[in-house]
């Protein structure tokens, strides 16, 4: 190569957003959210993300962005889309449609959402297609199993109220596609109770304890997650026994929480990151399972129920609050 050649290619080099980590360059990736992420998961994230070799301030530049109602989702996707990223990352169902409805062309990774087919956000969980792909939270038949631990829980319950946000697609899926096989098969009665706004949750809980219900279920999602504590203290107040997905619900009071570990999921997502910043497509990267779930146990909870935590469910908990 003649020298005036090597020095024009030595200064495109210099120039280009693509150009190698060793010369100094900052990938930025856009985070969007309903709320903050809670401490551990944040910290998990950052250590997959490290676990690749990108770390935040040195080459890796994350732009957080969090909604304090999904209605301004949009706004603050366009903001993200507008600083030209190298991907995007969301941690919950409207967050990614709203990143899917802002580009098409910006890779996108999604974690801890549920059903991502069946909400239309991909093609297929082998082969998501188009500009996102990332790690779903639950796969289809989970419900069932968060009903069967409850009934352990409570031999005696035969109606179990189901609480849903009818805004949510996932809840509104679930409810038409998986609720009725549940009912015949393990022969119960599942009321389903809803809730779109804060207000509505002492309404939904109080409807629930109207129906005479013996348990509930709680599907999880921005509003419950958001208001954890206030909806396990609603479940105490009714006196009624109730199964979360989340962790965080068991530390707030809640009776029993059983659902996919959060931070491994974030942890895990750094791997998606990494493959899509060294080239690779969303559209050729399956989505990804759950692979460690948590059973939560809070017993104090469970004696002020007057219930007796069954010797079965205290040996597949990873955690037992006294």
């Amino acid at each position: 190569m003649k020298r005036r050649e090597f020095i024009a290619a030595s200064a495109a080099l210099l120039v280009s957003p693509r150009r190698s980590l060793a010369q100094g360059t900052r990938r930025r990736v856009g985070f969007l959210a309903m709320d903050v992420v809670e401490p551990t998961v944040q910290k998990a994230w950052l250590e997959g993300l490290r676990k690749h070799g990108w770390i935040d301030g040195r080459n890796l530049i994350i732009e957080y962005r969090y909604s304090p109602s999904e209605d301004r989702l949009p706004a603050f996707a366009a903001e993200l889309v507008a600083l030209n990223p190298d991907l995007l990352v969301a941690p919950n169902p409207p967050a990614a449609a709203a990143l899917k409805t802002a580009t098409a062309s910006i890779p996108i990774v999604f974690v801890a959402v549920s059903f991502p087919e069946r909400l239309g956000l991909i093609q297929s969980m082998s082969r998501p297609g188009g500009n996102i792909t990332g790690l779903a939270a639950v796969a289809p038949g989970f419900v069932g199993k968060l009903i069967e631990i409850l009934r352990e829980m409570v031999p005696t319950a035969s109606t179990i109220a189901v609480f849903i946000n009818p805004g949510t697609p996932g809840h509104t899926l679930i409810v038409a596609e998986e609720l009725p096989q549940i009912a015949r098969s393990l022969g119960v009665a599942l009321p389903i109770v809803e809730a779109t706004t804060v207000e509505e949750l002492d309404i939904a809980l109080a409807s629930a304890a109207a129906e005479h219900a013996d348990a509930i279920t709680i599907l999880g999602d921005a509003l419950s997650v958001n208001n954890a504590p206030r909806v396990t203290e609603l479940a105490a107040k009714h006196r009624l026994p109730a199964i979360y997905l989340f962790r965080l619900f068991a530390s707030n009071g809640g009776l029993i929480s059983y659902g996919p570990d959060l931070a491994d999921l974030f942890f895990r997502a750094g791997g998606h990151v990494d493959k899509i910043l060294k080239g690779a497509k969303p559209s050729d990267l399956p989505v990804e399972l759950p692979t460690k779930f948590e059973l939560v146990i809070n017993r104090k909870t469970a004696n002020a129920l007057g219930l007796t935590v069954p010797p079965t469910l205290l040996a597949q908990a990873v955690e037992v609050i006294e």
